[in-house]
């Protein structure tokens, strides 16, 4: 009953001009809309992966160069005591002066290289994520500002960053800038104001250039001949200094219980290192408290046989493929990289114009030519945003090929390009439930809801299930007109109505079996694409597909000759 009521509906769309152009223009409204969410509403928006609802996440606290140890605890303490005050925190390790046991972001980043007293991690291990109702990456969104703000403050140049374990391949960063140039301050010079413009780009955040900062250092110069004459050695002015600043052994301890030798090791308590402040008089002031004992028994300051010279440190010099450079990298918050990055690239194009003449390379990478000294320097971007753009145009391609592979083979099949058309249309149309199911979701989700890899993956599998649709009604249409020697209106009608059965328990299944991907952080994509998809699949297989047929010559394409009508009952 319910399928003679809709092969009447067919019949009846079919027949009225009218409805079939309503019908096709209401899906070309519809296909002009959804591609409007992406580009330029960008009210869906793309991204390579979700975030990942993970156990763990990494702070990491970067203090500037030449800072000490005791100004790194301080700023980790004041992390950690952020960190402690959440419910769904079970413990928390401090690395301070290294970097924490390697995870995927870890080996990306460097942190097995981090050797310094100006650096520290901070792990942070949360409760089992089935017993959290807060996602890792919403509580990290939560805190960053919180700590930052407070933290970072504790001493100037301090920089804190969150690292989460990626959902898909590690990266250095969402946001890379791969600064090239032969010109060490050049290159120097330009990533800072890169870094300033990433600084008022909205949605940055975590924003920090690799590289070692310049700062004042104080260099001891022995004088050898000042030492002779105070009747000392140079090897009394090295142990005096390694002991009162590093340490050393200056005996050993036999045991009758311990086969080896016990040493002992003697350094000056933490409070009689610590200078007052970062110039030459406070140092001069401290070396001048050390004195040592000359071979005739009197006491010599240090401050008289070495002299303090200020100088400025050496920066670690970066390369990459044996060229200069340096890297400004930046995060999201809770966005994609995509769209940040051209409206970086875009302030980069309008502020430093003054400076450079810029000349765009490639999609988005830039080469900058400076105005006085004529050098060059190049700009490319790396990181999450390269993988991301990578994906979608590899995927991007695939779906196509995809479409131009069915389409030949339907023509093969059908010998009839006008045929292989309306099937390969009919597969096209699926990305309209795919754009619009990501919009719905966007809106019922608490984080944004993107258009993801996987949902391109979903893409390319509704080609399938929707030209499947397709194919079961013309071939059916195709043997009705034939056998029964029914007319097209009659055919297709009676075909949609027969084949509607089939197309909505195949589509069901794959629904049902959908909703179980909706809710994964990875493959969530997948499950909305397959799910809104296959509902805009069918819809196109049961209303546009027969209003396309009913269009086309199908007495031509199928041979059709005039002859008396058979019942569809009779063999």
């Amino acid at each position: 009953m319910i399928l003679k009521t809709f092969e009447n509906l067919v019949r009846k769309g079919l027949e009225s001009r009218a409805q079939k152009t309503f019908f096709l223009l209401s899906i070309l409204v519809a296909f002009i809309l959804s591609i409007m969410l992406l580009s330029p509403t960008e009210i869906v928006k793309a991204k390579m992966l979700p975030g990942k609802n993970n156990g763990t996440f990494t702070i990491y606290v970067d203090l500037p160069n030449g800072s000490s140890i005791s100004q790194t605890q301080r700023v980790s303490e004041c992390v950690t005591g952020f960190v402690q005050k959440e419910s769904e925190v079970t413990d928390t390790e401090t690395f301070l002066g290294m970097g924490s046991p390697l995870d995927f972001a870890g080996l990306i980043k460097g942190s097995a290289f981090k050797n310094s007293e100006n650096v520290a991690e901070v792990v942070v291990n949360l409760t089992n994520k089935h017993h959290r109702k807060e996602p890792s990456y919403l509580m990290v969104q939560r805190m960053r500002p919180v700590i930052q703000k407070t933290c970072e403050a504790l001493v100037a140049g301090t920089n804190i960053k969150f690292v989460e374990p990626p959902a898909g391949p590690p990266t250095l960063a969402a946001i890379v800038a791969e600064i090239y140039g032969s010109n060490a301050n050049g290159i120097r010079h330009l990533a800072e104001r890169v870094k300033n413009i990433f600084e008022k780009t909205d949605t940055l955040i975590d924003i920090d250039i690799m590289q070692d900062e310049i700062y004042d250092r104080f260099d001891l110069k022995v004088n050898s001949t000042k030492i002779t004459r105070s009747a000392l050695s140079i090897k009394q002015v090295n142990d005096i200094i390694y002991l009162a600043f590093e340490g050393m052994d200056i005996a050993i301890k036999n045991s009758d219980t311990v086969d080896e030798q016990i040493p002992l090791f003697l350094t000056l308590s933490n409070e009689s290192k610590i200078f007052t402040n970062k110039d030459l008089k406070s140092i001069e002031q401290k070396l001048s408290s050390l004195r040592l004992m000359n071979k005739k028994g009197m006491l010599v300051p240090l401050t008289e046989v070495v002299t303090v010279v200020p100088s400025k440190s050496n920066p670690m010099i970066m390369t990459k493929d044996l060229h200069q450079m340096t890297n400004v990298v930046a995060e999201t918050d809770m966005e994609s990289q995509v769209y940040p990055l051209v409206e970086a690239r875009s302030m980069i194009l309008d502020e430093l114009s003054d400076e450079y003449v810029i000349t765009q390379t490639g999609l988005f990478n830039l080469d900058f030519m400076h105005k006085k000294s004529g050098l060059h320097y190049k700009l490319m971007w790396d990181g999450e945003m390269e993988v991301t753009l990578d994906t979608f145009i590899e995927l991007g391609g695939a779906f196509i090929t995809a479409l131009v592979l069915i389409f030949l083979l339907m023509v093969v099949y059908y010998k009839s390009f006008v045929l292989s058309g309306i099937i390969l249309l009919g597969s096209f149309l699926s990305i309209i439930g795919v754009i619009v199911g990501h919009w719905i979701m966007d809106i019922f989700t608490v984080d944004p809801f993107f258009l993801t890899a996987t949902s391109l993956i979903g893409f390319i599998a509704l080609i399938g299930i929707s030209s499947r649709n397709s194919l079961l009604l013309i071939d059916f249409t195709k043997s009705l007109m034939h056998e029964k020697a029914m007319h097209k209106t009659d055919a297709i009608a009676y075909a949609s109505a027969t084949r509607a059965k089939p197309i909505f328990l195949t589509a069901a299944a794959i629904i049902l079996a959908s909703t179980l991907l909706a809710g994964d952080a990875v493959f969530g994509g997948l499950g909305v694409a397959l799910i809104f998809g296959t509902i805009a699949a069918v819809v196109a297989s049961l209303i546009i597909v027969p209003i396309l047929l009913h269009n086309a010559d199908l007495e031509k394409h199928f041979g059709f000759k005039e002859r008396k009508a058979v019942s569809i009952y009779e063999p």
